[in-house]
């Protein structure tokens, strides 16, 4: 998929993984619609990358359609790239008791949830697209976790999100097959993003050090390497890729 004139939608692109892949995409000539609940720090990238800022709450199908919108009259809407997310941390019984289970429900609705709205959206519309050369359409690209196979102590609603997100993306795919749309996920491992650095320096050095190679956290750049390298090759659906230096989560 071209990205040089192409528009591409990033969730959660004020920050982290989203801020780096909308940097990326904006450097290689694509025309980038940020979209994210952070207004002010989405509309600074947007103006610094020359992109366009939308407030959207993923989990909202009118915010979805609006960042979808704007992102078509910008001219050809050819990426999805979900970032948005949220990372809590709760045991199924602690401390408190059992865990909130509203606390449960915002994690699969942002991250699982969200997920799809913005794919159906994203869509749709590319559905409209004349076909490349290639006969694509468009391409979307999900964002799971590691965590997704190994969830770790107090991860319950996380990984059960994350999962959902690997879950889907084959029959999406294959959904989707017909219209030219590829749809794919990636699962970071140890990334060091907003929620990473929230954490004790220790936590985050012993976090680094548990990478087999290269032992260092990943960065969004790393991760927008990636996602730049999936539109390029349009063999590349119905997959998930783990990006994450060979690790396996232990326990805690």
């Amino acid at each position: 998929m071209r990205i040089s004139g192409n528009v591409f939608i990033v969730t959660g692109g004020a920050s982290g993984l989203g801020e780096g892949t909308a940097r990326a995409l904006a450097a290689q000539g694509g025309r980038v619609v940020v979209a994210d609940v952070q207004d002010a720090r989405g509309a600074q990238v947007a103006d610094e990358i020359g992109g366009v800022f939308v407030h959207c709450d993923v989990t909202q199908e009118a915010d979805g359609q609006a960042a979808v919108d704007a992102a078509c009259r910008l001219g050809m809407l050819a990426g999805l790239v979900n970032c948005a997310g949220i990372a809590p941390a709760e045991k199924t019984v602690g401390k408190q008791g059992a865990h909130n289970l509203a606390l449960f429900g915002k994690t699969i609705a942002i991250n699982l949830v969200g997920s799809f709205n913005m794919i159906r959206l994203a869509a749709t519309a590319m559905s409209a697209n004349p076909p490349e050369p290639t006969g694509e359409r468009g391409v979307l690209i999900s964002t799971a976790s590691v965590a997704a196979y190994d969830g770790q102590i107090g991860q319950a609603a996380y990984a059960a999100s994350k999962g959902g997100v690997v879950g889907m993306t084959l029959p999406i795919a294959r959904d989707l097959a017909r219209n030219g749309i590829r749809n794919m996920t990636i699962a970071p491992g140890i990334f060091g993003t907003p929620m990473l650095f929230g954490m004790p320096q220790e936590v985050q050095d012993a976090l680094a050090a548990s990478v087999p190679f290269p032992s260092r956290l990943g960065t969004p750049n790393d991760y927008a390497r990636l996602v730049l390298h999936i539109l390029d090759n349009d063999m590349l659906n119905g997959e998930v890729i783990r990006l994450d230096g060979a690790i396996r989560l232990a326990p805690r």
